[in-house]
């Protein structure tokens, strides 16, 4: 328990259960399985959204076009399907393959040109949003295979637990053993935390920001295969509104902007109260638009929060240099 409790996350993991506990003790129906099933998939896909930007924060950097990415990915897996009839696996790979290219784009700009993440995919969020609306025309894709539609709406047998949050649970798995537990994870971490020293102890620094863009542009497409698989159509507008909840969840589970601190597990948690504030809002019958004061807040508050424990450290550490 003693380490449990110097753990980032735990925190947080308190704020769920308090938060969940206190929620269900005034409105029942929010532990019921219909809002269960609702609440855990808006975490699949959220849950992925927030990891494609939360490994962008990592090295520091941005990606603002992790919506326009994941937008273009969803159009273009749909189409394959309806327009070119193309087998659903085979759509997939293509779809996993348009968005790691994506990801390629903004990673090998921005290590080659030496220009800002933040501009460098402000541009892209227009260019793959363009492509996009060209693709589309702004219509929506409504023939979708019904082996999709089914993967979309299953269920683990009797349960409310849908089929479609599996995947987002084991790619939780598999990031939080890729930041913690390999050469390249802990590379992105020291870049991230400072350039120029991890640059003296020989990591790449162009390998880091592709690699990392590279895994940023797979995740948004995921997102966006599961989005169509829920959603059950492709339309131009999917990915409009990840932007925000991508910085939030990862801010609010203690991820520092500079770069060089992130969780997975306090991301995931972070996702988690998002998700189940946003849900008890539609529960109490408030405007939708406080969703998005309520994010911005929380942005706000966690951003003050880590700046504070930036602010302590820094100076015990000047006490320590001191003597």
């Amino acid at each position: 328990m003693a380490t449990l409790f110097k753990k980032d996350w735990f925190g947080l993991l308190i704020v769920v259960v308090v938060s969940g506990l206190a929620i269900a003790a005034v409105k029942p129906a929010f532990l019921s399985s219909f809002n269960l099933y609702v609440l855990m998939v808006s975490t699949s896909y959220m849950l992925i959204i927030a990891l494609a930007q939360m490994i962008i924060i990592a090295i520091g950097q941005m990606n603002l076009s992790v919506g326009a990415i994941g937008g273009l990915v969803a159009i273009s897996f749909s189409g394959l399907m309806e327009v070119h009839q193309i087998s659903v696996p085979v759509a997939v790979l293509i779809s996993l393959v348009i968005g790691m290219t994506c990801g390629f784009l903004n990673g090998y700009i921005t290590a080659k040109s030496g220009i800002s993440a933040f501009i460098i995919t402000l541009a892209t969020l227009y260019i793959f949003k363009g492509i996009n609306l060209g693709i589309t025309e702004a219509e929506p894709f409504y023939n979708i295979p019904e082996t999709v539609k089914n993967f979309g709406n299953a269920k683990l047998g009797n349960t409310p637990i849908p089929f479609l949050i599996v995947i987002p649970i084991i790619i939780t798995f598999l990031m939080w053993v890729f930041m913690n537990r390999t050469e390249t994870g802990r590379h992105m971490l020291a870049y991230g935390n400072s350039v120029q020293s991890a640059e003296l102890i020989g990591i790449s620094s162009s390998k880091v920001v592709i690699t990392a863009h590279v895994i940023s542009g797979f995740l948004a497409a995921t997102a966006g295969i599961l989005v169509v698989c829920r959603l059950q159509l492709g339309t131009p507008n999917i990915g409009d509104s990840w932007l925000l909840p991508s910085f939030a969840a990862p801010v609010i589970g203690g991820a520092i902007l500079a770069g060089g601190k992130v969780d997975v597990i306090a991301t995931a948690l972070g996702v988690l109260i998002v998700v189940i504030i946003s849900q008890a809002l539609v529960i109490f019958k408030i405007d939708p638009f406080f969703v998005q004061i309520f994010l911005g807040v929380m942005i706000l508050l966690a951003v003050l929060v880590n700046r504070y424990r930036e602010y302590k450290q820094e100076a015990l550490r000047k006490i320590f240099n001191s003597e």
